[in-house]
């Protein structure tokens, strides 16, 4: 191996070391952020849910009499 193919070969190694430190620092992402999303979509969904609950069973309730008779 050539002193050259030595040196890419180190250079290269190092490069990717770097990249996967600045990956690996960037991708430990923001736990409470998602704790947030996810409580408030749970929080949202409730809220539809008992707002609209009913009237969805009565449409569907509705729709089934309906196709398949009295």
């Amino acid at each position: 191996m050539t002193t050259n193919q030595t040196l890419a070969r180190r250079v290269l190694r190092a490069m990717v070391g770097a990249q996967h430190r600045l990956t690996a620092q960037r991708d430990r992402g923001d736990v409470p952020g998602w704790v947030l999303i996810t409580l408030m979509t749970a929080g949202i969904v409730t809220l539809l849910w008992s707002v609209a609950g009913p009237a969805l069973r009565d449409m569907f309730t509705q729709a089934i009499n309906g196709v398949s008779g009295p």
